[in-house]
C-alpha cells in the first residue's frame, strides 16, 4: 500500500469515524449541561421560532454600520460561500461523496470552481491579515485560530495542486492521474475532519442554537433581537 491506499482506506476512515463520535460527544455534552433558571417574569412570548427568526435575520448586515466595516463584515460571506461552492460543486468532489453515502447532484462547471477557490483562497488570507493587523484580533487570537486558519487553508491549496486536467478527464481515468499530490489532498482533508470537533470550526454545527441562545436571553428583557 502507497500512501494513496492509506488516504483512501484507513486513514479516512479514522478521519471519519473522530468527526462524528467527536461532533457527536460536543453536541451531547451541550446539550447535557445544567440550564440556568430564568429568574423574573419575560417581557413578552419569546419562544423557539421567534428565536430562530432573531439569528437568521442577523445574516444581513444592520444598518448604520461604517461603510469602511464594509469588507470585514463581507469577507466571511465570501469565504462560506466559496468553500460550499468548491467542495459541493466540483465533479471530483460529488464523486468522492458518492462514493461514501450513494448521494450525488449535478455538478458545477469547472470555471465556476477555478473561480469560487480563488475567492475563498483570498478571503482566507484576508481573514488572516485582519487578524494579524487588528489590535483587538490579535489579542483575543489564540492558537486554536491559527491551526483551524491552516487546517482550512491546506485542503484548499493541495486540492489546486491535483488540478492539472479537467474534471471529465480526472473522472473518465480508471486510476488517479496524480497518486502523490491526490494523497496529499486526502491526507489535508482528514487532518482537517480530526481537528473539527475540538475546535473552532464546530461553530458549524454551534451557530444556530448560540445565536437562539441569545436572542431568547434578549427577547425575555424586551430588547428587539
Amino acid at each position: 500500500m502507497d500512501l494513496l491506499d492509506w488516504a483512501r482506506g484507513p486513514l479516512l476512515a479514522a478521519a471519519i469515524v473522530i468527526f462524528v463520535a467527536g461532533c457527536g460527544w460536543r453536541l451531547w455534552s451541550l446539550l447535557r449541561l445544567p440550564r440556568a433558571q430564568a429568574h423574573g417574569t419575560a417581557r413578552h412570548g419569546f419562544g423557539t421560532a421567534a428565536a430562530a427568526q432573531a439569528a437568521l435575520r442577523r445574516f444581513s448586515v444592520p444598518a448604520g454600520f461604517s461603510p469602511s466595516s464594509t469588507l470585514v463584515t463581507f469577507n466571511p460571506y465570501l469565504f462560506h460561500i466559496g468553500l460550499a461552492v468548491v467542495f459541493f460543486g466540483y465533479a471530483p468532489h460529488i464523486a468522492f461523496v458518492r462514493r461514501l453515502t450513494g448521494l450525488a447532484w449535478p455538478a458545477a462547471p469547472d470555471a465556476v470552481m477555478y473561480v469560487a477557490a480563488g475567492v475563498t483562497i483570498t478571503s482566507l488570507l484576508l481573514a488572516l491579515l485582519f487578524r494579524l493587523t487588528d489590535p483587538v484580533l490579535r489579542r483575543i487570537s489564540r492558537a486554536d485560530d491559527i491551526l483551524s486558519w491552516t487546517l482550512t487553508m491546506l485542503p484548499l491549496l493541495t486540492g489546486m495542486a491535483v488540478v492539472g486536467e479537467p474534471s471529465s478527464s480526472l473522472l473518465a481515468s480508471h486510476a488517479p492521474v496524480y497518486r502523490v499530490p491526490l494523497a496529499v489532498h486526502l491526507v489535508s482533508l482528514e487532518l482537517l475532519l480530526v481537528w473539527f470537533p475540538f475546535g473552532k470550526l464546530m461553530h458549524a454545527f454551534l451557530f444556530l442554537p448560540a445565536r437562539m441562545q441569545l436572542a431568547t436571553y434578549f427577547g425575555r428583557r424586551g430588547v428587539r433581537a
